[in-house]
């Protein structure tokens, strides 16, 4: 089944017409998007756009053998003007199934927002999800079917649809997750193919034709993960982010609670909020037994706070305890932290903050605190398959 992309940007598509933002003013060239619209072996119009003849003949094909035009969600603004030859554009019902002449048979998928998902399989039985912009299947079941060859959707706005296909089976280790509905709200070029290959997927340019069922090589998700930066960088959020698409996670928090500390208690309830509500939350700082056992995903945020309890552990602020054998308890806590996550067979993201950039700290055990913190950061970085520092929201990549 051969499938091109006429475009793969958000309905306004991109860059939005008059729009001043930064990311609007880079989307030129290759990063510029038309309103995602699919064609399916010339015979199949997913959605019908402004310029879909136009686009059409730019990527080498032609609308004349198109039988069906079917659209995915409501189209606001002035009506679309309907190509010379081209049936009527419509929606099936939910759940209902129809032949093509062509051989292909489409069924309409139930969304949980406004909108219809279609399910299209080939004559030769390769089988596409096509979901449509800010949609995830409704009360999807498990799967009971082999995973589809190809899903088309909205990754970036909707991540948590691609959890719930992989949990169900419908997404397996070999489907081609392919985003569209592309918006300004996310970064251009080298950034956005980082962060969908984090989630398996990868976004292509417009008039990109694809052959459905052809094996290719599917993004590899890294299994060790450290991000690190400074105060309110924006690291967490990018943690976060790395396993949206993941069906379940593990939240390990190691601040535990404060009593009586309402700043602390808001600061922990703004991450609960952003979190999507099938991840689970553990606070702990056991974290060894959680690395050597079988699980979800881990996401540890953060090594600080882990830090801060091995050190209270083995009273590592006072200086004499510290001379006198906390100094090689704290490194055993450490090594052994460190080998865990090298022999650990779950998929982990670790925050953790960094360090030594700023002003020496004015006492012995903060300084110690400091250069502890540097030294767990760089063992446990050494473990990872990718580290990334955070800065001003922007991640860059310093192993990968």
């Amino acid at each position: 089944m051969e499938l091109t992309l006429l475009g793969t940007g958000a309905p306004e598509g991109l860059p939005r017409p008059d729009c001043p933002c930064a990311r609007c003013a880079v989307s030129r060239g290759p990063y510029a998007r038309a309103a995602t619209a699919l064609l399916i072996d010339g015979a199949l119009l997913l959605d019908l756009t402004p310029g879909a003849a136009l686009a059409a003949a730019r990527s080498g094909h032609s609308l004349a053998g198109v039988r069906q035009v079917l659209l995915t969600h409501p189209h606001d603004g002035p009506a679309v003007e309907l190509p010379p030859g081209l049936p009527t554009a419509g929606r099936v019902p939910d759940g209902r199934e129809l032949t093509l002449i062509s051989g292909h048979r489409v069924r309409a998928v139930s969304m949980d927002s406004p909108g219809t998902g279609y399910e299209v399989t080939s004559p030769d039985g390769e089988r596409l999800l096509y979901l449509p912009p800010g949609g995830a299947p409704a009360g999807l079941p498990d799967h009971g079917r082999p995973p589809y060859d190809t899903v088309v959707g909205d990754v970036t706005g909707r991540p948590d649809a691609l959890a719930r296909l992989r949990a169900s089976g419908a997404v397996g280790p070999a489907t081609d997750v392919v985003a569209v509905h592309l918006d300004h709200d996310v970064p251009p070029g080298p950034e956005l193919d980082r962060q969908l290959a984090a989630a398996g997927a990868r976004a292509v340019p417009d008039g990109t034709t694809l052959t459905v069922g052809l094996y290719r090589e599917v993004p590899e998700v890294p299994r060790r993960t450290l991000v690190t930066g400074g105060a309110r960088s924006g690291k967490s959020l990018e943690a976060e982010r790395r396993l949206e698409a993941f069906p379940e996670v593990l939240y390990v928090a190691t601040g535990g609670t404060r009593e009586g500390d309402p700043e602390w208690a808001e600061r922990i309830g703004a991450h609960r909020e952003r979190r999507p509500g099938s991840w689970r939350t553990a606070e702990t700082c056991d974290l060894v037994p959680l690395l050597a056992g079988e699980g979800p995903a881990l996401l540890i945020d953060c090594l600080a706070l882990w830090l801060t309890d091995a050190m209270d552990r083995v009273d590592a602020w006072d200086d004499e305890r510290w001379a006198s054998g906390g100094r090689e308890s704290l490194r055993r806590r450490i090594d052994e932290l460190v080998a865990a996550v090298r022999a650990t067979r779950r998929t982990v993201v670790a925050v953790t903050n960094e360090v030594g950039s700023g002003v020496v700290p004015a006492t012995a055990a903060g300084r110690r605190f400091r250069d502890e913190l540097g030294r767990l950061n760089a063992a446990f970085a050494d473990e990872c398959e990718q580290v990334l520092l955070v800065a001003a929201g922007q991640a860059l990549v310093l192993r990968d």
